[in-house]
């Protein structure tokens, strides 16, 4: 088994995988009203502090996101914020597996992935969901970049989808204040 950065915490997902992140790898994302309330520097320290209460004061090494979400809406309301992040969970929402979506375009892999990616964001945003979620975003980076471990060609495809999954969303006149959560 490979070493875990001194850095570094795994975060456990849904699904069961486990994603190492060090602080600078957090994007927290809040919607709803308390968004415009919140300074993103602010937020970021917020995240960093409960990132440091489970590594160095828990020394814990695995967290999962719901544990970490519940850890940082008190400390966020610690410094006068309400935020429910239970809310977000019973939003409506509306996902799919890119892991499994990348495998149906296996023979083409780019070629085909990316319009048949924008035309699900669509056909999701038709519903006029709350949160379009999306996970497995590991394993569909692999898939695509034909690698069988994590590698520097992994993580340019994964910035790559994720920079489409914006730009397909901000694109779309259907998007109306609806959150992108990519797992």
């Amino acid at each position: 088994m490979i070493a875990l950065h001194s850095d570094c915490l795994l975060f456990k997902l849904n699904n069961g995988e486990s994603v190492p992140c060090s602080p600078a790898m957090i994007s927290v994302e809040i919607i709803g009203e308390a968004n415009s309330h919140l300074d993103p520097e602010m937020l970021r320290h917020a995240a960093a502090s409960v990132f440091h209460y489970f590594k160095n004061e828990l020394a814990r090494e695995t967290v999962s996101i719901g544990e970490f979400s519940l850890a940082l809406e008190k400390a966020l309301l610690h410094l006068g914020y309400t935020i429910h992040a239970s809310e977000t969970l019973d939003a409506k929402t509306h996902g799919m597996d890119l892991a499994s979506f990348a495998r149906e375009c296996a023979e083409n892999l780019e070629l085909f992935f990316f319009p048949r990616l924008r035309n699900e964001v669509r056909l999701q945003l038709r519903q006029s969901p709350d949160i379009v979620r999306f996970s497995g975003l590991r394993g569909c980076a692999k898939q695509l970049a034909g690698a069988r471990r994590w590698s520097p060609r992994c993580e340019q495809v994964q910035d790559q989808i994720l920079e489409y999954l914006r730009g397909c969303l901000t694109a779309e006149t259907e998007q109306k204040q609806c959150a992108l959560v990519v797992e």
